[in-house]
């Protein structure tokens, strides 16, 4: 019989094609206690899906997000949680069947522990992403996303940990890029005393982007997220940005210096970026082109966002979900 109890937190928007295979997943377990899902406001089948599971289950809880944020959600799922673990699920990720049970088996007092971020696409596009995600030249060599083995981290892909530990270290918090949120947690996660630890056992595939466009704009939204850590905390989470954003500056200043003087310094950046882009689909099994092309505009959106949060000025950071007025900013205290 386990002592441990825990409670799976989910926030939701329009999920309708993947939600039954999260529940499944949360409920999976006999650890899991209660599964709670904060909806942002669905208008597909989504809360349909989830009443009628919990008309069958009792573990099933469905809340209010009205602020529609997924930290908001979140921090609105784990206040109201009794578990004394957390585990985070996602609605853009397929899990293997034991993922729960993996996650409960590997925590430990005090550690955040998720699994490295794989990704498995359906479309052409989604296809090639996932196929970039694997490559550190592609996606930067961050170990959450290509440890094979446990190791200790900066930050990890969804997570799960003590709940008492995450309401004292202040939940997720929102950002005007709607992004980051993981990254700023983990952060004052280990600033207080944690340790955050990805283990392959953990298994997951995040779902990227179906078309062009939208993985463009998601990337450029990353960007901006550093860019806005760095207006909080005085500094990057990590040096892995700098890449991009040399690379978009390269570009921008020795196009300026190619029209008024010499192309040189502009061909030799672009010579080493365009053999960057043929490394990375030379080792693609397929959809090389579009990898290529996928690699390309991570690079280049991922940099320009960064370059545009920098001169966006400082961010109004919120706790939404945690108690706090909804759009109420709050005193933006360093996290670094």
């Amino acid at each position: 019989m386990t002592l441990v109890k825990a409670s799976v937190i989910v926030a939701t928007l329009n999920e309708v094609a993947n939600i039954d295979h999260v529940m499944d997943t949360a409920l999976n377990d006999e650890a899991v206690i209660e599964l709670i899902i904060a909806d942002g406001g669905s208008d597909d089948a989504t809360v349909d899906k989830i009443r009628s599971r919990a008309a069958t289950d009792a573990r099933v809880r469905l809340v209010p997000n009205p602020d529609r944020h997924q930290a908001a959600g979140l921090n609105r799922a784990a206040s109201l949680a009794t578990g004394t673990l957390l585990v985070r699920l996602d609605g853009h990720t397929r899990y293997a069947d034991d993922y729960v049970t993996a996650s409960l088996r590997a925590s430990r007092p005090g550690v955040a522990v998720g699994g490295p971020m794989m990704a498995a696409g359906s479309t052409a596009w989604a296809k090639a992403t996932a196929t970039a995600m694997l490559d550190p030249l592609a996606i930067g060599p961050a170990r959450f996303h290509h440890a094979s083995d446990v190791e200790y981290v900066d930050t990890v892909y969804l997570g799960t940990f003590e709940r008492d530990r995450f309401l004292e270290v202040g939940g997720y918090r929102t950002f005007p890029s709607g992004t980051v949120e993981d990254t700023d947690f983990y952060t004052r996660w280990r600033n207080q005393g944690g340790t955050v630890v990805v283990d392959p056992t953990i298994r997951s595939w995040y779902r990227p982007r179906d078309t062009w466009r939208a993985l463009a704009r998601q990337y450029f939204r990353y960007g901006s997220g550093k860019a806005e850590l760095v207006w909080l905390n005085g500094r990057l989470p990590s040096l892995r940005p700098l890449a991009p954003a040399l690379l978009v500056a390269g570009l921008v200043s020795f196009t300026i210096i190619g029209i008024t003087s010499t192309w040189l310094l502009f061909a030799v950046l672009g010579g080493l970026w365009i053999t960057v882009l043929a490394i990375v689909a030379a080792r693609a099994a397929s959809h090389r082109l579009r990898t290529a092309i996928v690699t390309a505009t991570m690079h280049v959106t991922y940099g320009a966002g960064l370059w545009r949060g920098m001169f966006s000025g400082r961010p109004a950071v919120q706790t939404l979900g945690l108690g706090s007025r909804p759009g109420t900013a709050e005193d933006p205290t360093k996290t670094d």
